[in-house]
């Protein structure tokens, strides 16, 4: 139901009433808080978070202080409730261990250094010892030592209520005492060594100093006690553990003897050290002398192989045989002679035929001695092939047999090594039973007591100054926590920036907080004022809100009452009056309308006669003190005020005077509950949200926007009102214009400093 409402060109219906454009939203962030939050340096966002931390406390600041007094009630409280406790204080030293007992009767070096010193701690801590501490002091037989330190109501109230009843309680047994008893020592000893030394201080805190003093000594005691057992046990266990073993171990070396000595008569085995040598040496030597056979042999062969088939005696085994050498040289002397006769006589002559016989003997001759030769190389080569034989034969035998000896040897050399071994074996152990023995009387007690508790003469707890500081700081700490918590629960709108993210719409205009209602009205008058600057800012940042610049039409409104649309409207028109536009000022609330007694003028007749036909709009106008500034009160209260809004002449008022006037400002009823201004911002051409700041909650904003939306109303931006840098953080009263809560020139502050004023104005405008 648009009516005709008049829009600006350019400008998109439907965007939720965001109309600016992001330049212009940014020009008009410029006018109340200078560049975006985005954009600012990592120390002023630190700083920034400073002064909020610095503004919560200051705003919650009588939280935090009755967190911490009670805080330091109750710790003070329960601190003078605390039963006096003394401490008293045993110093030991612990040395080393000669000589270290361990498993299964070793005999070892014991450790030394930080190790073991840790060690002795651990144990001086363990349950073990404040049991032990526990009889030796008799601390279960004594009824005061289980009373409790600490005052405790309930148990009071169980006392009171149990009467006679409690009396009648079963007595816990001994054991159960003495358990008790332990872990109460346990939870109030200490043990601290002494740094860079042996010496260890063993602490026990009790109300009673004479008890603490005993139970420290007995800590002391029972703890030299404990080291002596714990050596004894382990000397005892060793040497049984030794005597079993070596039993068992001369059993075995008699066994291991008699099975050496049957084993040497069954195999007629002589112990022997050279026999195995002997064999081995002519086995060695017999392989030796075969590797000569076989070369003989192979030599012996080669020379018969050469001689056997050839029958000329140009070899080297003929030719260099003397007699063969002789008989050739006989022949050649016959061959020689005949040949020099065969030139005189004929081969038949006798002498002839005498010298070609001797020839043939001589030839006969060295036929035999080659044949000779190749026997005796052929008897030389079958001796060499026997003897080699032989060797072989020979050393096969020495082979079997030493590896016979060998075998029965190693048998032998087994029984014999077993058996030395058990006899090292119980040798040893023979050795270790002896030193257990002396380990055992050696070093008896490396545990001193250097100095003995005696009974403190002043309690060292509670400390009530040191409580008093501990619930002081707790108190603060869990009041700042709780002043942070409530914070962030929160959901009032306080800071130009909640306003945005919750609104999604630009801050138009930050005004400051001046008091009681009726002195903004009077600050207004005062151009000079820092109210006056941050209307005059507001009106700035409007001049840029949209493209076409001022818009013809204005409504002015708020979520909830009391949030200060009215003196804003009064404001917005007061001020471009001023300047020179011919402004009307409407009293669009119908239901409580305040606007004609800013203005100190009637409502006889007005908005409401003008919408019920009655009077046109000229009859309805009024003048004012404030030139170029027409005035049309609400007129009567009707009854039906939605019905009038919601006719056309509304839109007829807005549409005949946007063409007399150049602004016209309405002030309408709040948002939440009626159906007035979401007409209203529908028929306008724009809207500006006045939020309080503190005072409106998000919701509320939300649930305001959301009505204005569905009713398709231009919401142009916000204005935060009522804003109080004071109460939000320090550095906003220069962050968002002169005088936020800190500006001299606020209204009702010092007259003087007229060049400073100048130069506030200077600087704004």
């Amino acid at each position: 139901m648009s009516h005709g409402r008049a829009v600006a060109p350019g400008v998109p219906e439907g965007n939720g009433g965001r109309l600016v454009a992001q330049s212009d939203a940014t020009l008009a962030r410029g006018y109340y808080g200078g560049p975006p939050h985005d954009d600012e340096p990592r120390d002023d966002e630190f700083r920034r978070l400073l002064l909020e931390s610095l503004r919560i406390a200051l705003k919650r600041k009588w939280l935090i202080l009755t967190i911490a007094f009670v805080a330091v009630a109750v710790g003070g409280l329960r601190t003078l409730m605390i039963t006096p406790l003394y401490s008293a204080a045993v110093r030991v030293q612990v040395e080393p261990q000669s000589l270290k007992i361990v498993e299964r009767g070793q005999v070892e070096q014991p450790e030394t250094g930080d190790a073991f010193l840790r060690t002795q701690i651990e144990l001086l801590r363990s349950n073990a010892i404040a049991q032990r501490v526990s009889k030796l002091a008799g601390l279960a037989d004594d009824p005061d030592f289980f009373k409790p330190r600490e005052f405790s109501i309930l148990e009071a109230a169980r006392s009171f209520l149990g009467g006679a009843a409690a009396q009648e309680e079963v007595t816990p047994s001994k054991a159960a005492l003495e358990e008790a008893a332990a872990g109460i020592v346990a939870s109030n000893q200490s043990v601290r060594p002494l740094p860079g030394s042996r010496l260890v201080d063993i602490s026990y805190s009790d109300p009673s100093p004479a008890r603490a003093a005993r139970v420290a000594n007995a800590y002391a005691d029972a703890f030299i006690a404990s080291n002596l057992d714990r050596r004894l046990q382990a000397n005892v266990y060793a040497k049984a553990f030794l005597e079993d073993q070596l039993v068992q171990l001369k059993v075995r070396h008699e066994e291991a003897e008699k099975a050496v000595v049957a084993f040497a008569e069954k195999e007629e085995f002589v112990v022997t050290s050279e026999k195995s040598s002997i064999a081995e040496a002519n086995l060695s030597a017999a392989n030796a002398a075969l590797g000569g056979l076989i070369a003989e042999r192979i030599k012996t062969e080669q020379l018969w192989r050469q001689v056997e088939k050839i029958d000329e005696i140009n070899l080297p085994q003929f030719l260099l045989n003397p007699v063969v050498q002789g008989l050739r040289s006989a022949r050649n002397v016959l061959d020689g002679e005949y040949k020099e006769k065969l030139q005189t006589f004929k081969p038949g002559y006798p002498a002839m035929v005498q010298i070609s016989n001797r020839m043939k003997e001589i030839d006969r001759q060295i036929a035999a001695e080659v044949k000779a030769i190749k026997d005796s190389h052929k008897a030389a080569f079958e001796q060499a092939r026997r003897q080699e034989d032989e060797m072989r034969a020979r050393i096969e035998t020495l082979r079997v047999e030493t590896l016979d000896l060998q075998r029965r040897g190693i048998q032998y050399d087994n029984l014999r090594r077993e058996a030395a071994t058990l006899r090292t074996l119980y040798e040893g152990l023979l050795q270790r039973h002896k030193e257990v023995d002396v380990a055992g009387g050696i070093g008896a007690n490396n545990i001193f007591i250097v100095d003995r508790a005696e009974a403190p003469g002043a309690p060292y707890a509670p400390n009530l100054v040191r409580a008093l500081l501990m619930a002081l700081v707790i108190g603060l700490g869990g009041g700042c926590g709780a002043a942070y918590l409530l914070e962030r629960l929160d959901d009032a709108v306080r800071l130009p920036e909640e306003l945005e993210r919750v609104t999604a719409l630009p801050t138009l205009g930050v005004i400051p907080d001046v008091g009681e209602p009726g002195e903004a009205e009077r600050a207004l008058i005062d151009p000079r004022s820092g109210l006056a600057e941050a209307y005059r800012s507001l009106c700035t940042a409007l001049q840029f809100a949209t493209e076409q610049g001022l818009p013809k039409s204005l409504l002015v409104t708020s979520a909830m009452p009391g949030e200060g649309k009215s003196v804003t409207s009064l404001a917005v028109a007061r001020h471009f009056a001023n300047m020179g536009l011919r402004v009307l000022l409407v009293d669009a609330d119908l239901r409580n309308p305040s606007m004609h007694h800013k203005l100190g003028l009637e409502h006889t007749v007005g908005l409401s006669s003008y919408l019920s036909g009655e009077l046109s709009p000229p009859e309805a106008f009024q003048g004012t003190d404030i030139p170029n500034l027409t005035f049309m009160s609400s007129g009567p209260l009707p009854t039906n005020a939605a019905d009038l809004l919601a006719g056309p002449r509304l839109l007829s008022l807005l549409s005949v005077g946007m063409e007399t006037f150049d602004l016209i400002v309405l002030d309408s009823p709040p948002i939440m509950g009626l159906a007035d201004a979401p007409l209203l911002s529908n028929a306008a051409a724009t809207t500006l949200l006045v939020v309080s700041s503190g005072k409106a909650r998000s919701g509320q904003v939300r649930g305001a926007l959301k009505r204005l939306r569905f009713a398709r109303g231009p919401v142009i931006g916000t204005a935060l009102t009522r804003f109080d840098a004071r109460n939000v953080g320090y550095g906003y009263g220069y962050a968002y214009g002169y005088g936020y809560g800190v500006d001299p020139y606020v209204y009702g502050g010092p007259k003087d400093g007229e060049q400073g004023r100048e130069q506030a104005r200077l600087t704004q405008s």
